[in-house]
Parts: structure tokens; sequence; C-alpha cells
């Protein structure tokens, strides 16, 4: 059965569906990774997206209930040059998902890139390219877009209950693979919701602020949160994590053209020089800045990927360092985090 996508601009691009029947509406975003195409369209951070594989063949290897970053899908659409394997195609029909093949995903990225993320509809089946591009330029733009509430946990639960150091995670968004590598850390995770108290949190030995999606800016109590633990607590930020604290701090953000996502991304660390080549998921950032705080830097485009703030025991990357699946460069952030909060707590 065929089906296209419509954006706002009236760009239509056709495909055959190869899902779920119906349709989405959402940002048509794209990402470059070649791989963890189960975990990106499970990542929180995608909500209310389409996404479009710049990889020529999705689904290569199957899929498996262990790489999910959480209990269900949470883009809109997939959009892909070419799906392979009925594991794959299967498991996003169960899961009501709108995704089709065959799509020109080069003419889509580089459409995308000249105008920026847009407004967009996915359609599995036959409709009407008018209506579905007047519900696309009807749909709210991202931009102001509050959307971790929808995509946080309800009420607090226990993950791992032993370890060197108590660590709670409020999240936004939070990515399994997060709290498999605190857990693998050695400490003791307990997560908490979007809304959490700052009372709550200063129980613990350290606070992670994880991932999640939408605009930073308008989540006025969250960063209010933040901005009281600063100095009481130590603190890691993980992107959307990154920019609740960066806006605590008195830095800015703004929303990106088309957003950074895939696994290929450059960042350099100012300290030491080194480069680390990370997994990354966001389409707002920290304002470029030469603070002294900002440790970490696009090759891209120059935005703040990283901040510590010593004296406080706070820091934050805008990347992923858990990076399921991969790559690696950034692993040891996450260890070396728990290890300073376990060592500080012994102390």
């Amino acid at each position: 059965m065929s089906g296209f996508l419509a954006l706002e601009d009236g760009t239509i691009f056709r495909g055959e569906t190869v899902a779920a029947d119906g349709f989405a509406v959402g940002e048509a975003v794209f990402t470059t990774a070649m791989t963890g195409y189960q975990e990106i369209v499970t990542d929180p951070s995608f909500a209310e997206q389409l996404i479009c594989f710049t990889a020529t063949m999705v689904g290569n290897y199957g899929v498996a209930e262990g790489r999910s970053e959480s209990s269900r899908p949470h883009a809109r659409a997939v959009l892909m040059r070419e799906a392979r394997g009925p594991g794959w195609t299967d498991w996003l029909h169960e899961r009501g998902i709108v995704a089709l093949s065959g799509i020109d995903t080069r003419s889509l990225v580089l459409r995308l890139r000249e105008a920026g993320a847009l407004r967009g509809v996915v359609v599995a089946g036959e409709g009407s390219v008018e209506q579905a591009v007047e519900v696309a330029r009807a749909h709210a733009p991202m931009a102001g877009r509050t959307l971790a509430p929808a995509v946080s946990t309800a009420r607090p639960y226990v993950y791992s209950d032993a370890g060197r150091a108590r660590v709670a995670v409020v999240d936004y968004g939070c990515k399994r693979s997060i709290l498999r590598r605190l857990a693998g850390a050695g400490a003791a995770v307990t997560v908490f919701p979007h809304d959490v108290t700052a009372d709550e949190l200063r129980r613990f030995d350290g606070v992670l602020l994880s991932n999640g999606p939408g605009d930073p800016a308008p989540l006025v109590d969250e960063i209010a949160v933040v901005r009281e633990l600063i100095g009481s607590v130590p603190i890691l930020g993980i992107c959307l994590g990154h920019q609740l604290l960066a806006i605590a701090a008195e830095h800015t953000t703004y929303k990106l053209p088309f957003g950074h996502r895939g696994a290929n991304h450059p960042v350099v660390d100012r300290t030491s020089g080194r480069v680390l080549v990370t997994s990354q998921n966001h389409g707002f950032a920290v304002t470029p800045s030469e603070a002294r705080e900002a440790t970490h830097v696009s090759l891209y485009d120059g935005t703040v990927e990283g901040l510590d703030f010593p004296l406080e025991h706070a820091r934050s990357v805008q990347f992923h360092p858990e990076a399921g699946p991969g790559p690696h460069d950034a692993w040891p952030i996450i260890e070396t985090w728990v290890e300073e909060v376990a060592y500080a707590e012994a102390a």
C-alpha cells in the first residue's frame, strides 16, 4: 500500500507503507546513525517526531527487547529508503507505528538541512495531500513545547537498591541505558518524576538530570529546582538535563535549525584537547560561549556541549555518554562521576 509524507512547505515524498495503517503528525527530523534504529524509536527524546534514517537500509539485524530505551516507541513515524527484515517492520506494526519505505531520504534530508526541521504528516494509505499539508501547518511547532511531563515516570521507583553511592535520577524522558550505566558503575539508583522537589533530591549523594524531549526554556519549575540544587548536592546533567543546568546557571538556549541527531558528532574537550566522537539527539542547544565553565564544544557549530562548575560539584554534557548502542568514547563520564560521588560520601 502506498503512502506519503507531506511537509508544511508543501513538499511531498512518496513511499510504501510497511507497518501500521493511519497517519502521524509531528516534526520531521533526520538521524545519521548507522545502527540503533530500535533504540532511536524508543528514545523518549524523539517524542512527537517523524524520524528519517539516512542509513540506506534499516532493520538489517532485527529487534530484541533488551535494546529498547523505554517501554514503548516515542517517535510518531519512521521514514526509510529501504526497510529490511520482517522482524523490524512487524515490530513497528505491532506497536502502531506508521512507517514508510522507498522514501527518497537523500532529498528529504537535503530539504530539512536547507529549511530546518519542518512539521509534517505521514499518511500510510490513501489520503488528501492538500489536507495533510494543512494539518502539518496547524500542528504546534516544537519551540515552546513542554514535552517532558508527558514522558516522565508518574511516580518514583527504585531501579537498583545496592551500590557505593545513592543517586537520584530526575526523569525528563530518561533512557534505560543511562540507568544501566549508573547501576553498572556501582550506584544505587532511584528514579523520580520531572516535578520532584529539591528537598527530596538533597537526600541523595548525587543527582542525575536526564535527557528528554522538547524545549528546555518553558520548563520553569524544573529549572527552579535545578537552581536550588546547585551547590548543595553533586549534579550530572545529560542532554535536556545539560540544558536545564545551563539555564539555571545563566546561560541561554535556542532551537537548532535541524538538530544534532546521530552517532558521529565530534566534540572537543577544551581541557585536554581530545576530540570525542559522540552520540547525540537534540533539537535545542546551549548558546556558544567562551565562559570558563564551558568545557566541551561542538566541532560542527560551536554550541556548548559540556559545562563544569567545580566549586558547586555540578557538570553536564549535551551528548549521550551512555551511548546506546555507541560510540563509546564518552563512556567513562558516568563511571567517573559515580566514583567521585561515592568518594565524597565516604570522606
